[in-house]
């Protein structure tokens, strides 16, 4: 069975979020986790956790759970490429300073090798340790490295073009942190992030846990 082929993408993205948290089981000395309690840490249910797992072709032990590294290996297996992915990141304003600083080292599997920005004062310069270039080189560095993924931290009025190059240069897969929507292939994988509508979705909730609060001390 192909698994990359026949796992839906909210699957994918909820075993991406299965791996972060044993990840951060990884330091308590957890040996075992059970579905019940990934299923809490990751706000969803026991038989959901269960039947993701079972599509990795994976079964833990009925009288322990499954085992954290056992898990961690079967995840990998599906998510990652078998050699490290070199990504770009086009865009080294603050947001990409930030988003630099943040990624290096956190996933040895995946590796910025290489960023773009259309400031001379960062062409040439190597921003935690990865090279800036100039937008003109795109085509040829992301070819040198074989790069088919890109984080786009451009301003709205320059992603669409911006986007359009990248596919040209062979990206297939985009993760937007530019506040607009891409009209780009069916073929290519957009993911936007959007910040300030998660922003707004923490405060509508917050407001909501604190009208419920106040609705059950009244009752």
């Amino acid at each position: 069975m192909n698994k990359k082929i026949s796992i839906p993408e909210r699957t994918v993205t909820r075993l991406c979020l299965y791996r972060r948290i044993l990840l951060m089981l990884l330091p308590e000395g957890r040996d075992y986790v059970r579905s019940q309690e990934l299923a809490t840490l990751a706000r969803g249910s026991s038989a959901q956790v269960r039947r993701d797992i079972m599509s990795l072709g994976y079964a833990g032990l009925p009288s322990k759970g499954y085992r954290v590294h056992d898990l961690l290996a079967s995840i990998g297996e599906l998510l990652d490429a078998p050699e490290v992915e070199s990504v770009a990141l086009v865009g080294v304003g603050n947001l990409g300073h930030a988003l630099l600083s943040y990624l290096v080292g956190r996933r040895p599997n995946l590796t910025i090798r290489a960023a773009f920005d259309a400031n001379p004062a960062l062409q040439g310069l190597a921003i935690y340790g990865c090279p800036c270039y100039r937008p003109e080189d795109m085509e040829t560095v992301l070819a040198n490295y074989n790069i088919r993924t890109a984080i786009l931290a451009v301003p709205a009025g320059t992603a669409q073009t911006v986007a359009e190059r990248l596919v040209a240069c062979g990206i297939r897969s985009i993760l937007n942190f530019a506040p607009t929507r891409l009209n780009l292939p069916n073929d290519i994988y957009v993911e936007d992030m959007d910040i300030s509508a998660s922003l707004e979705r923490a405060a509508f909730y917050a407001r909501r846990t604190e009208d419920d609060s106040a609705a059950q001390a009244q009752s």
